[in-house]
């Protein structure tokens, strides 16, 4: 895929969106924020959440989950610890500065993964997609909550067009359905679930693969 994202640039982009990231995505993505959990404490037990953020989603989880944080961009993991602070959520075992594509984990050593808003904005959507799956236990599960990119018509048009603008925002816009089949048929060691449409406008999907 021309243009690819660069860990810099993701850098960048996202020291940019740090202080109005709440303000501006909050409320817009609450409801995926939300799906994402429940589907995730279904499993219960110890959850990971890559690509943290400001934390947003940290105090929605239960209180009886244990949760790990990570995110690529240093500058938003100091306000969600600044939140988990103020906010005493002792169930956040760790908040952590680390890449997606190279996860800091032991193999099998979570229930499950939950990504928000994520995986269009890694440089290679796959190999974090295969971290996910190899720090997920036999039995948990990959959640995701994400744009996923139309596969024809005007939409599909306008993302393309939009793409060169988006990237240098920290985010893909074209990644779509087919290319997380692709993967999953792949790897062989998950299988989707659930897939279905999350707003704003039925754009965005929440999507479950089991490790199986």
């Amino acid at each position: 895929m021309a243009e690819e994202l660069d860990r810099a640039g993701i850098a960048k982009a996202y020291a940019r969106w740090a202080p109005v990231y709440d303000l501006v995505f909050g409320a817009v993505f609450a409801r995926g924020r939300r799906a994402s959990i429940a589907a995730a404490e279904r499993i219960g037990g110890r959850i990971l959440e890559v690509g943290v953020g400001t934390g947003l989603s940290l105090p929605d989880y239960s209180p009886a989950v244990r949760l790990i944080g990570v995110d690529f961009s240093a500058p938003m993991l100091r306000k969600a610890k600044a939140r988990v602070a103020a906010l005493r959520l002792a169930n956040v075992e760790g908040l952590a500065v680390m890449d997606a594509q190279h996860l800091g984990f032991a193999d099998a050593a979570f229930d499950a993964v939950v990504a928000q808003y994520v995986i269009t904005t890694v440089p290679d959507p796959e190999s974090a997609l295969d971290e996910f799956a190899r720090v997920t236990r036999r039995g948990g599960e990959i959640v995701l909550v994400n744009h996923l990119g139309a596969e024809s018509g005007l939409r599909a048009a306008c993302e393309r067009a939009v793409a060169p603008l988006a990237r240098q925002l920290g985010w893909r816009p074209e990644l779509g359905w087919h290319q997380l089949e692709r993967w999953a048929a792949r790897h062989g060691g998950v299988r989707v679930v659930e897939r279905r449409p999350m707003p704003p406008l039925g754009h965005f999907s929440l999507i479950r693969f089991a490790r199986v």
